[in-house]
């Protein structure tokens, strides 16, 4: 009885191993992103005079990317609680629509499922629809890679960024446009790779609108909105045409 129970966990650890493998190469860009951006939140939160230990702890416990950006400012007396929440859920409110596409797959994931959520960025969501599962490796595994992979490059970045900021004078005027490349990038190779483009056309096409109506500090919000009343709706009709161009894919090969 140890002895099966031995081999399922030498099995489970080498499953894992394969997922991981996997998994790198798909994260490089993320990997190239994250490190850059995440030594210049190292940097900032440095500049406001706290221990480099807070920027690892922060990346460990409050995940969020920009939202951690946002959250640099309010280290400052006079800014309540509340406004701290608000600003946080209207700047992160998107993750709530990226996690509707997401609860079947999630779903199946067991206890991972609650790291996933907690894990859930921009990049990560890009990449959970850019990337294909090898056949040979779970895709439960498969995906849990990718997020934890995506976040320890956010948690290095910030732990570099710290340290070179307290012993370097570093401008950070600007960086904070490698984000946007990078998600404009992993955008494109979904274009590329997606079976599926009228999605990505409706995404774009109802951001433009609501740019165009609500200007660049309001638009997001609306546009996620505006997606979701187009997609849901279309969702089978979508879906029924992605499987039926797989098909004559697989025939022609």
């Amino acid at each position: 009885m140890d002895c099966e129970i031995e081999k399922n966990k030498v099995s489970k650890k080498a499953s894992y191993g394969k997922a991981f493998k996997a998994a790198f190469p798909y994260t490089i860009p993320v990997m190239t992103g994250y490190l850059f951006i995440g030594m210049a939140f190292g940097v900032m939160i440095q500049e406001k005079g706290y221990n480099f230990l807070w920027a690892i702890l922060m990346s460990v416990l409050c995940y969020a990317g920009s939202g951690q950006y946002l959250a640099v400012n309010f280290f400052a007396p006079g800014v309540s609680l509340l406004q701290v929440i608000f600003m946080e859920f209207m700047l992160n409110i998107r993750h709530i629509f990226y996690g509707l596409s997401l609860l079947e797959r999630f779903a199946k994931m067991g206890k991972k499922r609650l790291y996933m959520i907690f894990s859930l960025t921009d990049e990560t969501y890009s990449l959970f629809f850019v990337t294909k599962v090898p056949k040979d490796v779970d895709e439960g595994q498969f995906l849990f890679a990718i997020a934890l992979l995506d976040q320890l490059y956010w948690i290095a970045g910030s732990a570099i960024g710290a340290l070179l900021g307290s012993v370097l004078p570093i401008d950070t005027t600007g960086i904070d446009f490698a984000m946007t490349a990078l998600f404009v990038v992993i955008m494109v190779e979904q274009w590329m790779e997606s079976k599926n483009r009228p999605s990505v056309l409706i995404g774009l096409g109802c951001g433009l609108v609501c740019l165009l109506i609500f200007g660049a500090d309001n638009f997001i919000l609306p546009t996620m909105i505006c997606i979701m009343l187009i997609l849901l709706p279309c969702r089978k009709f979508l879906d029924k045409e992605t499987e039926q161009k797989k098909e004559v894919e697989h025939h022609a090969g």
